[in-house]
């Protein structure tokens, strides 16, 4: 049980921090801050579904994808990881001032792609399968408690917003990017290795 715990372990947290629920209920709350609140949970649920689906298609057909394609997962940890801290980096570099224009109904994109089902969580989810100390098994259940986990700081985003303030949401946000970028970098060493 203990060996399971330290495995589940092993793929959630790294699942957790490409996911960042709190980040992502963070940038949900200021976009969907004029939707009223059906609408919003409406917005939700289409981007959790969104993202689900594309981050259990890749967890079960990435590799065939890439044989497909002719590419390695080490091909796209460089590539995600690359991509991973350009986001990261971007994000730690933006002002809160800054606001994006974006469509109404932005569930698919850009939260449930790239923010839920990103080259972060999609990369992780394949390099934790392909690792045979974690397995498909234990990674599709990090991948679903992380969902889950989505799904309540989505819905209760308002909730959160008020206890942690604009502030520490943005703090939490802003160290969140800057593990993102230290797995961006692991992400491309471990691609290079390969």
């Amino acid at each position: 049980m203990i060996d399971w715990a330290n495995k589940f372990l092993q793929a959630f947290i790294p699942l957790f921090v490409a996911i960042d629920p709190i980040g992502l209920a963070a940038i949900f709350l200021g976009l969907g801050q004029n939707l009223p609140r059906e609408r919003r949970h409406k917005v939700a649920d289409q981007a959790i579904w969104t993202g689900g689906l594309v981050a259990l298609g890749f967890l079960f057909l990435g590799t065939s994808i890439f044989a497909a394609l002719g590419i390695s997962v080490s091909d796209f940890q460089i590539a995600g990881g690359l991509i991973l801290f350009v986001i990261a980096a971007k994000d730690l570099l933006s002002s809160a001032a800054e606001s994006e224009k974006l469509p109404e109904d932005f569930g698919v994109v850009p939260l449930g792609m790239p923010l839920i089902a990103g080259p972060a969580s999609i990369t992780t989810l394949l390099v934790l399968a392909q690792n045979q100390a974690v397995g498909v098994v234990v990674t599709l259940a990090a991948l679903v408690v992380n969902l889950v986990l989505v799904v309540l700081a989505l819905h209760y985003s308002e909730w959160l917003g008020r206890r942690i303030g604009p502030t520490g949401m943005r703090a939490i946000s802003k160290i969140i990017s800057m593990l993102l970028a230290a797995i961006a970098v692991a992400m491309i060493r471990q691609g290079w290795r390969s």
